[in-house]
C-alpha cells in the first residue's frame, strides 16, 4: 500500500497542477510573444458604439474607503457589448467585491486590461482563451460596488506588477 502511494500521490499532484495550468500553457508561445511586444500607444474604446469624444477622464477621482479611481468609467446602456481593447490571453473571469463581474486580459507588454461591472459575460469566453482586439468579452452593467450607479464599464490597465496606469490617454 505504501509503495503504491509513493508514486500515486506525486502523479496525482502533477495531474492536478497540469489541469490548473492548462489554460495558460496552451498559449505559452503567445504568452512569450505578448511579453516581448510593447504595449500599443493607441487602443480602441472598449465599449461598442462609444467614441473618444464621449469619454471623460475619471482617473484618480476619490472613491469609497479612501481609494483613488484606477481606471476610466465608460457609460453606456446595460447590455452594450464590451470589446477587448487589445489582443491577448484571458487570465481571469469572475466576481469581486468592487468590480462585480469582471474579465481580465493579459495584453502586449505584459499589461493587464481589466473590465469591471459587467452585466454578463460573452457565452464563449473562458480563462486561457486567446482573444483578438474587438472580441466581445461581456456586456455593460453595474455589478459590484456600481449597483447604485448608471450602467458603465470600468476599464483599467495594470502593469505586470499590478500598478495602475491611466487608460484615458491611450483610448483613441
Amino acid at each position: 500500500m505504501l509503495k503504491a502511494l509513493r508514486w500515486t500521490l506525486p502523479l496525482v499532484v502533477l495531474i492536478v497542477i497540469g489541469v490548473l495550468l492548462y489554460p495558460y500553457l496552451r498559449n505559452a508561445a503567445r504568452y512569450a510573444e505578448l511579453m516581448r511586444e510593447p504595449m500599443p500607444q493607441e487602443l480602441p474604446v472598449p465599449v461598442k458604439g462609444v467614441g473618444r469624444n464621449q469619454l471623460v477622464d475619471t482617473w484618480g477621482g476619490a472613491r469609497s474607503e479612501g481609494r483613488k479611481h484606477e481606471g476610466i468609467d465608460i457609460f453606456a446602456k446595460t447590455g452594450t457589448p464590451i470589446l477587448s481593447s487589445t489582443r491577448g490571453i484571458v487570465t481571469r473571469i469572475g466576481w469581486n467585491r468592487l468590480g462585480g463581474e469582471t474579465v481580465t486580459v493579459l495584453g502586449p507588454g505584459g499589461n493587464y486590461h481589466y473590465y469591471a461591472h459587467l452585466s454578463k459575460y460573452a457565452a464563449d469566453i473562458r480563462v486561457g482563451d486567446w482573444v483578438e482586439a474587438g472580441a466581445v468579452l461581456g456586456y455593460v452593467g453595474n455589478t459590484g460596488n456600481a449597483r447604485t450607479t448608471p450602467p458603465h464599464l470600468h476599464y483599467g490597465i495594470y502593469d505586470f506588477k499590478w500598478k495602475a496606469m491611466n487608460p484615458y490617454p491611450y483610448l483613441k
